[in-house]
């Protein structure tokens, strides 16, 4: 069965940058498991997967605009301190989840500190970082009528419901 819309794949991969630094794996653990065509993965992952079928192994470097995007300066911000509860605590690498006037939620990162302010940097971390993956596909199904209703997969190595 070929990788398509609307199908279940579980893959095996290892993710590293371009000086070869491992930045995640699935080594030692279970096979990432996506509903493809739902935007479940990076995009440029995923049209490299496209058409592919279980037992194929692959590599691929991933442009950044097509993986987790593009820095953008203005997601780096200084806020004052007193807009954070127990200030006092916060170190560089802490994560936080922020609202805007919208009620869009995002991650941001603590990039520094100094005594009046906190900089956060609202990027993912790996924005502008083309990716490499080597990936080995384990499995390829059709997925059920609950996943497509629901847009994920269900049940081992996918999403739980409680």
């Amino acid at each position: 069965m070929l990788i398509s819309r609307n199908k279940v794949v579980r893959f095996d991969y290892t993710l590293t940058d371009d000086s070869a630094q491992v930045l995640d794996s699935s080594e030692g653990g279970e096979p990432l498991t996506y509903l493809h065509g739902s935007g479940n993965i990076v995009p440029g992952l995923e049209s490299a997967l496209e058409g592919r079928q279980a037992g194929e192994s692959l590599s691929v470097r991933i442009a950044a605009a097509e993986a987790y995007g593009e820095r953008v300066d203005e997601l780096v911000q200084s806020v004052p301190r007193e807009m954070f509860e127990d200030s006092d605590g916060i170190q560089v690498g802490m994560q936080f989840q922020s609202g805007d006037p919208d009620g869009n939620m995002s991650i941001v990162t603590v990039v520094s500190t100094d005594a009046a302010s906190i900089t956060v940097d609202g990027n993912h971390p790996l924005a502008g970082v083309p990716l490499n993956f080597a990936v080995t596909i384990v499995e390829v199904r059709d997925a059920s009528s609950e996943e497509l209703a629901h847009g994920h997969v269900h049940g081992p190595g996918g999403h739980q419901h409680e």
